[in-house]
């Protein structure tokens, strides 16, 4: 059984290496009801650091649930003005924000995918705002998980709901390095890794990524001007925080008119809670123009229908197959672990900080750029031990960057 000790460690790592919460700044925590022993945890920490309010958006499955199998249509297809400004209003005042993500990934399996997208969508136009925030780093924040009874027994389905939590338990607290005996010591090290890593990559200023695999012949131009990023992060503010935890990658962006040619995922895709798995993306300028999947196709051309930016790529990260979460050889259902586990593409809105100046850029500015907008940014694995991925570089010479699902660059 998970000791206290340990919850105690990961608590204070998600505060400290997480959003590095400071003496007097409010914290705002979006957390599962049934891990509210954890959350306890964590707010009384919050408080001994000097926090000088903390927040809890409960979410409850359950609950969750029962309102897509019983709101009318334009409940669902809303989202409160009170929830908006809520954040809104934590976000002006400099807040950190602590996502503690843990949902069942077969919660929603048999709603109607058009409910669901309906819902996503109000969502994102609703926190427009509030997006601008924390995808251009103004405030700390950061994404944890905890073990929740029907996430572990998807991912242990052999064990009884309380030995598939205690398993699960284990797997994360090493992942996320809390088993190590000074977790933030551990946390600073790996850092460093991702630093070197991401330095190499922007000395490369590669134009090109050239990806083959099984299923996948894809190429894929970079903006002039992207910036590779990895681990640590820092606000406009000068706070260093860890968006993810775990997190092993290192990413940019695409242009986003300049992606052609095929990807196919390599893990399954948990979205809004369904499922999308063993699905395939053709691209033409940028754009999807053709896709499939044996499971989830519907949830899957709702997600490519919310809007135009939707349709085209925001995100490209690179993570080694010897990843601890590769390692642990689980499929977790969740994307925080499984896109730290397979280099990974997201569907929507790119990242402005992973373009030089990209953060004081309009939308237009960033457009011209190449740069992605959209109301949505969704992650999905594409790595495997069979990946190669090639760069090419200024002068049209191509060099090794993966071989067979690693880093064929010197990057340790």
């Amino acid at each position: 059984m998970v000791s206290q000790q340990t919850k105690e460690k990961y608590a204070d790592l998600a505060l400290r290496k997480g959003v590095n919460l400071q003496k007097n700044q409010a914290l705002m925590i979006n957390a599962p009801l049934e891990g509210a022993d954890f959350t306890k945890i964590v707010v009384r920490k919050a408080y001994e650091m000097g926090a000088k309010d903390v927040h809890i958006n409960w979410v409850d499955d359950e609950l969750t649930l029962l309102k897509y199998e019983n709101a009318p249509d334009e409940v669902i297809a809303s989202y409160p003005d009170w929830k908006v400004q809520l954040h809104d209003s934590f976000a002006e005042d400099g807040a950190a924000v602590l996502n503690i993500r843990s949902t069942n990934p077969d919660l929603l399996k048999d709603i109607d995918p058009t409910r669901v997208a309906k819902a996503n969508k109000a969502v994102a136009q609703a926190m427009k705002n509030f997006r601008k925030y924390t995808m251009n780093d103004r405030i700390a924040w950061s994404i944890i998980s905890i073990p929740t009874g029907d996430w572990a027994q998807k991912i242990f389905p052999d064990k009884t709901k309380e030995d598939a939590v205690e398993a699960l338990w284990d797997a994360i607290v090493k992942i996320v390095r809390v088993d190590q005996e000074d977790p933030a010591a551990a946390w600073d090290a790996h850092n460093e890794t991702l630093r070197t890593a991401r330095e190499i990559l922007n000395k490369k200023d590669y134009k090109k990524l050239l990806f083959r695999a099984p299923g996948t012949d894809l190429e894929m131009e970079l903006p002039e001007g992207h910036i590779w990023k990895g681990g640590s992060a820092v606000t406009e503010g000068g706070t260093t925080f860890n968006p993810n935890m775990p997190t092993e990658e290192v990413f940019s962006m695409p242009h986003k008119y300049g992606v052609n040619g095929t990807v196919s995922s390599t893990k399954p895709l948990n979205y809004g809670g369904s499922l999308i798995d063993n699905f395939s993306l053709t691209l033409k300028d940028g754009k999807v123009v053709d896709f499939k999947a044996e499971q989830g196709e519907d949830t899957l051309k709702h997600l490519l229908d919310t809007d135009e930016g939707a349709t085209r790529f925001g995100e490209i990260a690179l993570v080694p197959h010897e990843s601890p979460v590769s390692q642990s050889g689980l499929i977790f259902y969740n994307t925080l672990f499984d896109e730290n586990a397979s280099v990974h593409i997201a569907l929507g809105k790119a990242y402005p900080t992973n373009l030089k100046g990209g953060s004081a850029m309009d939308e237009e500015q960033l457009d011209k750029h190449g740069v992605n907008d959209s109301l949505t940014h969704v992650d999905f694995m594409i790595g495997s031990e069979q990946l190669d991925i090639d760069g090419v570089l200024a002068d049209g010479t191509t060099e090794a960057v993966f071989r067979n699902g690693t880093w064929a660059l010197n990057v340790k």
